[in-house]
Parts: structure tokens; C-alpha cells; sequence
């Protein structure tokens, strides 16, 4: 799947706001560089964190709750 249809898959689950996906991946990415393991089948040494991020939201496999700061 391209790059494109992945990021719309994950902003669909953040009801089309860039502002709090983006604020979603950082969160994943940062715990993926920190040690968390992957839940889908991509290796951090192949794939940016980010990356791999966007592909386990967009597919579902985590639910990462942010909000909106004022």
C-alpha cells in the first residue's frame, strides 16, 4: 500500500484531523524508538519509527488518544 493511502486510512480513525494524528505517530514513534515493539511485520531497521507508526494506526492495531490543546 502507498504512503498516501496509508496516511488516509489513519486520519479517517482521527476523524480527518492532521493536527491530532500527527501528535498520535510522535507519540507511537517515540515509544517505538524507546524500545516498544512493533505490532505489524516492518523492522526500525528497514523503517523510519514514523513509518511504522502510520502503518499500525492506520491498520487499527493501536488506539492512541490525544486531544487538542488551547
Amino acid at each position: 500500500m502507498r504512503l498516501e493511502q496509508i496516511t488516509a486510512k489513519a486520519l479517517e480513525r482521527y476523524n480527518f484531523d492532521r493536527y491530532l494524528m500527527s501528535k498520535a505517530v510522535g507519540k507511537r514513534a517515540k515509544e517505538l524508538t524507546n524500545g516498544a515493539e512493533p505490532l505489524v511485520n516492518m523492522s526500525l531497521k528497514q523503517y523510519k519509527a514514523t513509518d511504522i507508526a502510520l502503518v499500525e494506526i492506520a491498520e487499527g492495531k493501536i488506539e492512541i488518544n490525544v486531544e487538542r490543546e488551547s
